[in-house]
């Protein structure tokens, strides 16, 4: 079996696969203060859960974006899944595309993942949107050319700071109002955050297909991206494990 895991701002993405297919996916909170025992403990129990030993993991890929917590990650699986060392996704691996990146080094291993699953899944021209703890863009040509993207604040963030800097304003649950034009404070906030974010990405899709210039997919993943794309024509394929499949397809390529 192989274990895939996503490491992210907010949370951690984990995907067991086995012959290709994901079994199972979990999701963690990000905690940089983890030790390897607790995050290792943790790990187990859902294997417990699934009645699945940990020992059957032969094999593990990894991709992060935080970077401070990998040594804790790393020494974790060598205590509780055979001292098992995982492949560590970077643009110096196999990808099957070409980086048009400016500084190539400096492209994020997550947006590799989608580059990589996107191409595989649904060929190019294609744009991918992440909705994660930023919202993330990927634009990759027909012929397989990450051209670039846009990175935004996500929707939790946006959420965060409008609560953090108006003293009258409360969290509300995410919960889409009837309509836009609203009678109460709390529903005049869900309006503003979840009709304004579908606005947000509307706009930037409309204007990147005008730069590509060619007709394109568009593919959304991402912990919020069932929520916006309920509420939009503009996305075409909602994958919401489209980053565990770029890594279990980086492995493959990678391996051996």
């Amino acid at each position: 079996m192989l274990l895939a895991m996503d490491v992210g701002n907010t949370n951690i993405k984990v995907g067991l696969f086995e012959n290709g297919s994901l079994l199972h996916s979990w999701r963690m909170t990000s905690n940089r203060h983890v030790t390897a025992d607790e995050l290792g403990i943790q790990m187990e129990s859902f294997f417990q859960h699934l009645s699945i030993p940990t020992e059957a993991v032969d094999g593990i890929v990894m991709s992060s974006v935080i970077p401070s917590m990998n040594y804790t990650i790393e020494h974790m699986f060598s205590i509780y899944f055979s001292a098992l060392k995982p492949l560590m996704v970077d643009s110096s691996l196999k990808l099957g595309f070409v980086n048009g990146y400016e500084h190539p080094a400096t492209l994020g291993s997550d947006r590799i993942c989608n580059a990589v699953a996107t191409l595989n899944l649904y060929g190019g021209p294609a744009i991918t949107i992440d909705f994660g703890t930023a919202t993330n863009f990927i634009v990759l040509s027909k012929d397989a050319r990450f051209i670039g993207g846009v990175i935004c604040p996500g929707f939790q963030i946006s959420t965060d700071a409008l609560i953090e800097h108006a003293e009258m304003l409360h969290k509300v649950e995410y919960i889409k109002p009837p309509k836009l034009i609203c009678t109460n404070t709390e529903r005049s906030i869900q309006a503003g955050i979840i009709y304004g974010y579908v606005g947000q990405i509307e706009y930037l899709i409309k204007r990147l297909k005008r730069e590509i210039g060619a007709p394109c997919r568009v593919i959304a993943t991402g912990g919020m991206s069932s929520l916006i794309a309920s509420e939009t024509d503009s996305i075409d394929v909602l994958n919401r494990t489209l980053t565990l499949e770029g890594l279990r397809m980086i492995y493959d390529m990678n391996k051996g």
